[in-house]
This record gives C-alpha cells, structure tokens and sequence, in this order.
C-alpha cells in the first residue's frame, strides 16, 4: 500500500514538473529566451552562463545509441551541475518540438537534443512555473538524482 501511495504521488509529481515545463516554455519562446541545439548552448553557456535559468536535454529512444550525443550531454551536465544551473532531461522531442513551434527554424529541422531557457534581460523573471522546475531539480539534487527525466506527455 505504501509503496503505491508513493507511486501515485510521483506521477502525480512529474505530471505537475511536465505541465510547469510546458509553461515556462511557452512563456519564455515569445520572449526570445530560448537558446535551440546543442552547439548554440555551449556557445552561450560559455558566454553567459549566469543567465541560463534551466537546461533541457532532450533525447528518443534511438538517441540513447549516439555516442557523441551522450558525450555531448555529459560535458552539458557537468558544466551545468558546476555552475548551479538547472537541467532535467525530457524523453519526447517531439512534444518538445510541438511546445517550441513545431521544431523548425527557417525550414529547417531543430537540433532540439539541448535547450536553454535563459533570463530575459529587462528584468528579473519570477515565473511561478520556473520556480517549481527548479524546487523540483533541487530536490531531485538532494536525492543523489543530478538530472531527473521528466515525460511529456502528448496531447
């Protein structure tokens, strides 16, 4: 019994984190706070990694056998974890996609294994919805679970 009521609560948990992610995106696109492609993230968390909120990494099953792209997300991780940046993992690009506009720039396709939401420059942001993404990182954090996956679900 316990361990269903822990069960259910999970769930119940990572829906909340998945819909609260699905917000902070939706409000930080327009806003041109989203950072697309692995080799554009690394760029800005080089430049200004101060003003990267939350790292997301985005991967199908047929991404697990790319060993340059598990490579690629290893380094993201550590700089990240060093630099105290949030970052979950996602496991449906192409929710992912259709949450970003339908993950093509220009016509053409995103890299959307990494984004990056960072800090509108106008002012500090305090969106409720990031605010959860983050509590729930950092209490993954203390769990020993340094990048939790979160599922998208479709809709």
């Amino acid at each position: 019994m316990f361990v269903l009521i822990i069960h259910y609560f999970l769930c119940f948990r990572m829906d909340t984190v998945a819909k609260a992610l699905e917000e902070v995106l939706s409000l930080a696109l327009p806003q041109g706070c989203i950072t697309v492609g692995v080799y554009e993230a690394a760029k800005s968390l080089n430049v200004d990694p101060d003003n990267v909120v939350l790292c997301i990494l985005a991967t199908d099953d047929e991404d697990v056998k790319d060993v340059a792209l598990q490579i690629h997300f290893t380094l993201i991780q550590a700089f990240c974890c060093e630099n105290d940046i949030s970052i979950l993992r996602v496991n449906n690009t192409r929710r992912l996609a259709e949450i970003l506009g339908g993950g093509t720039q220009g016509g053409e396709p995103m890299d959307l294994h990494c984004v990056l939401v960072t800090s509108p420059h106008s002012s500090s942001w305090k969106d409720p919805a990031l605010s959860k993404v983050n509590r729930f990182c950092r209490e993954s954090r203390c769990m020993d679970q340094w990048v939790p996956i979160i599922n998208l679900p479709e809709r």
